[in-house]
């Protein structure tokens, strides 16, 4: 049976991204991204919302985000969805967090004096 995970997004960076690490010492970057969507409402006027999107980067796409990517530069993104579930050791109680994993990162706001930086997946 056919399936796909894919989103695509372009939006801004929230804040600077931030290298983490693994329990096992594997690093990783996480940043947010906010995409801004406009509309017209029914009796003509413009409304305007903000998602916002926990995205993460391995490998040397992580990498290259952690080193690059500024708060509120202007990127796009595309990668896949993930859930994350664990439960909370005193309530008990059971947490779920979706983000999205990036395969591939496009700086869409670079300087003149900046080289355009486009990063695919590893194949």
């Amino acid at each position: 049976m056919p399936a796909l995970n894919k989103v695509q997004l372009i939006g801004r960076l929230g804040k600077d991204p931030e290298a983490r690490f693994t329990s096992k010492g594997k690093k990783y970057t996480r940043f947010s991204l906010a995409v801004a969507r406009t509309w017209k409402d029914p009796e003509g006027g413009k409304k305007e919302a903000t998602d916002w999107f926990n995205i993460e980067a391995w490998g040397k796409l992580g990498e290259i985000c952690a080193e690059y990517l500024k708060k509120g530069r202007l990127i796009y993104v595309e990668g896949r969805l993930r859930t994350d579930q664990w439960q909370d050791k005193e309530t008990q109680e059971m947490h779920s967090r979706t983000l999205v994993v990036a395969s591939s990162m496009q700086i869409l706001d670079r300087k003149r004096s900046e080289e355009e930086i486009i990063v695919e997946p590893d194949i």
